[in-house]
C-alpha cells in the first residue's frame, strides 16, 4: 500500500501543472493503477489520519488534566505544552477533513465511470451483475462516508473548547484561572469521549470497506 502511495505522489507532481483530476486519473491508469485502487489507498490514508487525530486529542486532554492538577512549578511551560497539543490537534483535524474530501473525490469519479461503462456491455447478465455490484458498493461507501463525516464533525466542538481554554490561560496564568476552567474540563472530557467513539466507528467502517474492495 505504501508503494502505491509513493507512486501516487510521483504522479501528482507530474500532473500538478495540469491541475485536472481527470488528467491525474488518466495518468495513474497508464501506470496500471485504477480509480478503485486509488479509492482503497485514500480510505487507508483517511483511516490513519483519524487514528492520529484520536491520539492528538487524547494527548491534549491529558495535558489539560495535568495542568489542572498544578501544585507549583513552571506554569508557563505547562501552558506552552498545552498550546502545542492544541495546535497539533488542529492540524490533525485539518488532515482528517482533507483526507475525507480526497476519498469522496475519487469515489464519485469511480462511480460515474462505472455507471457509464454499464452501457458498454453486450452481455445482459454481465451488465446486470456489474450494476448490482455497483449499487452495493455505493451503499457501502455511503455508509462509510457518513461515518467518517460524523466522526470529523465531533472534532470542531472539541477544538473550540480547547482553544477557549488555551486562550484564557494565555492571559491568566495563575491558580485562579486554573480553578475557573475546571468545570469546563468535564464538558471537554465528555466531548473527547464522544469523539473517540465516533473515530473508532469510522476506523472500523474504513477497515470493512477496504476489505470489501480488495
Amino acid at each position: 500500500m505504501r508503494v502505491l502511495s509513493q507512486v501516487i505522489m510521483v504522479v501528482m507532481v507530474a500532473v500538478s501543472l495540469v491541475g485536472c483530476q481527470s488528467a491525474y486519473y488518466g495518468t495513474m491508469e497508464k501506470f496500471g493503477i485504477h480509480k478503485r485502487d486509488i479509492l482503497v489507498d485514500r480510505v487507508d490514508d483517511a483511516r490513519d489520519a483519524q487514528s492520529d487525530a484520536q491520539e492528538e486529542f487524547k494527548s491534549a486532554l491529558q495535558r489539560l488534566d495535568e495542568l489542572l492538577k498544578f501544585d507549583g512549578g513552571d506554569l508557563e511551560k505547562r501552558y506552552q505544552a498545552l498550546n502545542d497539543d492544541y495546535e497539533r490537534s488542529k492540524a490533525a483535524a485539518e488532515r482528517v477533513n482533507s483526507r475525507i474530501k480526497a476519498v469522496d473525490n475519487v469515489a464519485q469519479a469511480l462511480f460515474d465511470e462505472w455507471q457509464d461503462e454499464l452501457g458498454l456491455y453486450s452481455n445482459a447478465s454481465m451488465r446486470s451483475e456489474s450494476e448490482r455490484s455497483l449499487r452495493e458498493t455505493e451503499r457501502h461507501y455511503k455508509s462509510l462516508l457518513q461515518s467518517m463525516e460524523r466522526a470529523a464533525g465531533t472534532m470542531e466542538p472539541v477544538l473550540e473548547k480547547l482553544h477557549d481554554n488555551v486562550l484564557y490561560l494565555k492571559h491568566n496564568l495563575n491558580a485562579k484561572a486554573i480553578d475557573a476552567i475546571r468545570g469546563e474540563y468535564r464538558v471537554l472530557r465528555a466531548d473527547v469521549e464522544v469523539l473517540i467513539r465516533e473515530m473508532e466507528a469510522a476506523i472500523e467502517a474504513s477497515n470493512a470497506f477496504i476489505d470489501a474492495m480488495r
